[in-house]
């Protein structure tokens, strides 16, 4: 699991009769209730309608406990012989409620989106919809303990941290909703969407984790899935201790590298040096130095590393994060390190951390005994020195967490599922081994590769390439052609890397 981020600097064919759903459970028939234009700017401005609908709290009950769902629409554009029905977004769990999802269509090029009725949701647990979880408003304050523990006291220090708040959990957050939480949960609740909607199936649109609940979609509910479009794919086998743990670690320490070595290619813009080790050398003095004084008196080691990871998900970030750290560097401006932890973490972390942490600890078993996490943590610090403890401490109560687990579903795209699927080769969130797992579980799917790309989740964002090929897959179904073996399909070139600005 990457650290609780609001991605506020990211951009964001074939029919089978089968269907079976989920065992035991029936789909809603409740009705949708559209209340008009939607309260939120960037919804309102695209013409979106907002609404509510109530779904089981236990899909395996559907006369039971209800909670109520938060959804966005944006309708089609076209007339209705050209239209090609509904595009459900499969919420990620770390870009906020899921609403904006309705937005995407808007972004396609062609006007290809505009086939569609486009709609988003926010997952259950998350606000709007009701109830939501929430733990301990203050978890993300300032200057905490520094994730990299220099002593036995120092670890047991963030120990008993992460297991207080599993403890908050269980005395703040609603018991019966925590319980159901899983991923399979939120695949019966995307089915009670489509039921209300009045649509046989749908076309599914992913990203990063959403890309998870949409393969458990696809798996539980086959006959219910026109088209997907997969971004930055979730490797189903390593839910969730290795995929959210530990699978990251390296590959985001590579990334930030990969930042050093742009910023010193502009050491004429950001005077941090010329080599990847000169700003190797800032960055472990900085940490030092934060250690001993915090930035503004709250901005210590830790804080400092949640801002500057973005880069390591988010090309698009390297200039402005290169301008928050030459400013620091050379003028002690804290006041600009501040703002971005605020306005990223602080203010709205728990928000979207918890309703993460209750799906995410519930949906596979964890290991209970700290040894392993221990161990574990041990030996991918000793390779990504800098995201290992952080990316521990996140999930770390996970092995405290005071609701029963379930176990992963086997995701199996073999009803005949088509699915666009799309990854950049250095993808640090999810790497792409498991793209090309997914591509192998669904033998109707075609994968795009963006080799030498780091963004994560950056479909829409301005690739004519990947963009054109998604536009003409939700227009004609058409995929590209298969090659054999376990490889990518076609390949997309990165978008040009950023122009520096002047701090």
């Amino acid at each position: 699991m990457k650290r609780p981020i609001i991605v506020a600097l990211a951009g964001a064919a074939l029919a089978v009769a089968i269907f079976t759903p989920t065992a035991g459970a029936t789909p809603s028939t409740n009705a949708i209730t559209w209340s008009g234009v939607c309260s939120d700017p960037a919804l309102a401005n695209a013409g979106a309608e907002c609404g509510t609908l109530d779904v089981p709290l236990d899909p395996a009950n559907p006369r039971g406990k209800t909670i109520t769902l938060a959804l966005s629409r944006v309708r089609h554009k076209v007339a209705e012989n050209a239209y090609q029905g509904v595009v459900l977004g499969a919420p990620d769990a770390l870009t906020g409620s899921g609403l904006n999802m309705s937005l995407l269509g808007g972004r396609l090029p062609n006007g290809a989106g505009g086939a569609y009725d486009w709609i988003g949701f926010a997952r259950r647990g998350q606000a709007p919809s009701a109830p939501a979880i929430a733990c301990n408003p203050g978890y993300f304050e300032y200057n905490r303990p520094y994730y990299v523990p220099a002593t036995p006291a120092a670890e047991q220090q963030w120990l008993s941290r992460v297991k207080g708040y599993a403890d908050a959990c269980a005395n703040n957050a609603p018991a019966d909703l925590l319980d159901h939480m899983k991923t399979v949960d939120m695949a019966a609740d995307m089915d009670a969407i489509r039921t209300a909607l009045g649509v046989e199936r749908v076309n599914v649109f992913a990203q990063s984790y959403g890309t998870y609940l949409a393969q458990v979609y696809a798996t539980k509910y086959p006959g219910r899935v026109r088209r997907m479009v997969l971004d930055s794919i979730v490797d189903p086998r390593r839910v969730w201790y290795g995929a959210g743990a530990f699978d990251q670690n390296v590959p985001l320490e590579r990334n930030l590298e990969i930042w050093f070595d742009w910023l010193a290619s502009h050491d004429d813009a950001y005077h941090l040096g010329k080599t990847r080790q000169d700003l190797r050398n800032v960055w472990n003095a900085q940490l030092q130095k934060l250690a001993t004084a915090p930035a503004g008196g709250v901005i210590g080691p830790s804080e400092w590393i949640d801002v500057f990871l973005f880069p390591s998900y988010f090309q698009q970030s390297w200039p402005l994060l290169g301008g928050v750290l030459s400013n620091w560097v050379t003028n002690g401006d804290a006041a600009a390190l501040k703002a971005f932890f605020s306005q990223v973490y602080h203010s709205g972390g728990e928000g979207t951390y918890a309703p993460q942490l209750a799906q995410l600890c519930t949906d596979a078993p964890w290991p209970t005994n700290w040894a392993q996490w221990h161990a574990d943590t041990v030996a991918s610090h000793a390779q990504a020195p800098d995201t290992t403890w952080g990316q521990t401490w996140a999930n770390a109560p996970c092995a405290f967490w005071p609701a029963r687990s379930g176990y992963p579903v086997t995701v199996n795209g073999s009803w005949g599922q088509t699915a666009l699927l799309i990854d950049e080769t250095l993808d640090a969130a999810t790497p792409f081994e498991g793209s090309l797992e997914v591509r192998s579980r669904f033998p109707s799917a075609a994968l795009i590769s963006v080799p030498g790309g780091t963004n994560h989740a950056g479909t829409l964002s301005g690739n004519g390439c990947v963009d054109s090929k998604i536009a003409d897959y939700l227009t004609t179904g058409a995929l590209p052609r298969r090659k054999p073996g376990r490889m990518a399909d076609v390949e997309c070139a990165p978008l040009p890397l950023p122009t520096p600005t002047t701090p």
